[in-house]
């Protein structure tokens, strides 16, 4: 569970070592991919190596469709990447761009820029995963781009190394990302479940789309080093995980969907327990989360996960979308089989 240092160059070393001879491909002139976002509905949340983003535990989530990230890469005659956002330019000295470029820089060979524009259909930092499609959607098309012709399995350990949660969004579907037991994180990878839902929806309540005031890599530090709760989250994590993905298998909504809900809200009781405290909801999070409840007191087979942010995620089968649509007008509904 400690987050054990390991050198930049190793790290260095591996990806030279995944990629050999295609990292001085030739670039073609322009790639560009799309990566869903996704929520997991048995979460991650700690690191037991902070370079190579290797987590404590596995995890199993749902991808989002149509909400994610697109992004167009081309070669630049520059002396650093060029980074737009959402149509707008990012400023190198940002974190988002320093991440982005220092990524870039690991998987390319010396000396070439690329100008990168991002188009995110989440909001940024917002607790919806945008850094997970980000960096899968980043992965996808530098692949293209190079022409590395990667396996998945590769792809998604190096979509990890920009975000723990990215090497879960190369698919659409569930997903399961395994933990791993090497200390190159060179098995800690993720890998599509073949079980289909049609039936499933997510709905997202969004409470704010601003940008949280502490990262999920601060909280997540955070938390280890000071919550008295948190030796108790690996184990409940790899019995959660279990328990969903069987319930997947099975179709058992109400055994998925319950657990998903317990696990996040432990989840959250980690990071309370941490000092400072670590609380990412708002007001408007509780009260949507108590309606959520009273909903399910009288009936409706609705459940709720939560991220490192203040929003929800609903949890529900499209025969009770309209009863979920009429509860919560402004939900986004999502069918990530649809």
């Amino acid at each position: 569970m400690s987050q054990t240092p390991t050198s930049i160059l190793s790290v260095d070393q591996w990806v030279d070592d995944v990629l050999g001879n295609a990292k001085f491909n030739s670039p073609a002139a322009h790639a560009s991919a799309y990566a869903p976002s996704n929520i997991a509905l048995s979460k991650y949340w700690g690191k037991r190596e902070v370079n190579f983003n290797l987590p404590v535990t596995g995890s199993v989530s749902i991808s989002l469709a149509e909400h994610g990230t697109k992004t167009g890469l081309s070669v630049v005659d520059a002396p650093q990447h060029d980074i737009t956002l959402n149509g707008e330019e990012v400023d190198a000295s940002q974190s988002f761009a320093i991440k982005l470029s220092q990524w870039l820089d690991r998987v390319l060979p010396n000396n070439l820029k690329l100008r990168v524009d991002t188009y995110n259909t989440v909001p940024t930092a917002a607790g919806l995963a945008s850094s997970a499609s980000g960096f899968a959607a980043l992965t996808l098309a530098t692949n293209s781009l190079m022409g590395w012709q990667l396996p998945e399995h590769k792809l998604s350990a190096l979509a990890r190394l920009g975000s723990g949660s990215a090497s879960r969004s190369l698919w659409h579907g569930f997903v399961k990302w395994q933990a791993g037991e090497q200390p190159n994180g060179s098995d800690s990878v993720a890998f599509l479940l073949k079980h289909q839902w049609p039936q499933l929806r997510v709905g997202l309540l969004t409470v704010s789309s601003q940008k949280k005031a502490v990262s999920s890599r601060e909280g997540m530090a955070r938390t280890i080093a000071t919550s008295a709760l948190y030796k108790q989250w690996p184990e409940q994590a790899n019995s959660d995980l279990t328990v969903i993905e069987t319930a997947i298998e099975a179709g058992d909504f109400e055994t998925m969907a319950g657990t998903a809900e317990n696990n996040a809200m432990s989840m959250h009781a980690t990071m309370a327990a941490a000092w400072p405290p670590l609380v990412y909801w708002q007001p408007d999070s509780l009260t949507q989360m108590h309606k959520v409840w009273q909903l399910r007191e009288q009936g409706l087979p609705l459940y709720l996960t939560m991220d490192a942010g203040p929003n929800l995620k609903l949890l529900f089968e499209a025969k009770h979308q309209s009863d979920v649509e009429v509860a919560f007008p402004e939900v986004q509904v999502i069918t990530p089989f649809g």
